[in-house]
């Protein structure tokens, strides 16, 4: 069920989407208009709209006017990988989840960064490295750079009390993104940083990020060894 302490539109999408994959809203059947699930959920009805929208561009859900939403009933084949809060990750594996900034600065960034983000050379941005923990062990580490241009209000968060992770979930709206999964040999910086040994095979997400066509963040997740990923199709 929906964490009522953390009502967004992304918290919404996804349990509007475990109803329709767990079939307790089976294909062809009527979804609840937006202002019944908005009173549901004690939130705005444009929170509602932005999961629902989501879930129509997604193909999971039809939405005409005058005759109501259903869902789908032969929904689009497509992969759809919801960007998760890592907080939420861990306390889903039955750990405790902690959380460690090792720097917040602001810098130019390397080519190697705004060239994939289609930015000039030399552009300024916010430079975020930090650890989770799972239990008090090493979870995975956080190496991230974030477009201060797109989000103005970067500069009144203190990300030691919130990651950059959950708060840019919360706060910075994106409508398309690039995701690469590979493996990686931990260096001595990483090997330090995860407790682990330096060479120690990591599972590494490298994700970039864009609201309507501006660059919002690219962020690199290495995670410690014996990682498992788990997903549904």
């Amino acid at each position: 069920m929906i964490d009522t302490e953390v009502i967004s539109w992304r918290s919404i999408h996804l349990e509007l989407l475990r109803r329709i994959n767990e079939r307790e809203w089976p294909p062809g059947s009527v979804v609840p208009n937006e202002a019944d699930l908005a009173a549901q959920f004690g939130c705005a009805r444009t929170t509602v709209h932005r999961a629902m929208r989501e879930l129509a561009e997604a193909g999971l859900i039809d939405r005409k006017r005058k005759a109501g939403t259903r869902v789908a009933l032969l929904p689009i084949s497509r992969v759809v990988l919801d960007i998760p809060i890592i907080r939420l990750e861990v306390e889903q594996r039955n750990a405790e989840w902690s959380y460690g900034l090792i720097r917040q600065v602001v810098q130019a960034a390397p080519p190697s960064i705004t060239s994939r983000l289609g930015l000039e050379r030399g552009t300024r941005m916010l430079h975020i490295t930090s650890v989770h923990f799972a239990d008090n062990h090493p979870f995975l580490h956080e190496d991230r750079w974030i477009n201060i241009d797109a989000l103005p209000e970067l500069a009144s968060v203190d990300f030691s009390r919130v990651s950059a992770n959950e708060w840019l979930i919360q706060n910075a709206p994106y409508t398309s993104g690039d995701i690469a999964f590979s493996a990686s040999n931990a260096d001595a910086d990483l090997a330090e940083a995860l407790q682990a040994s330096e060479g120690a095979a990591l599972f590494v997400v490298d994700r970039i990020t864009w609201n309507r066509g501006v660059p919002i963040t690219v962020v690199r997740l290495s995670y410690a060894p014996g990682y498992r990923m788990n997903t549904k199709i």
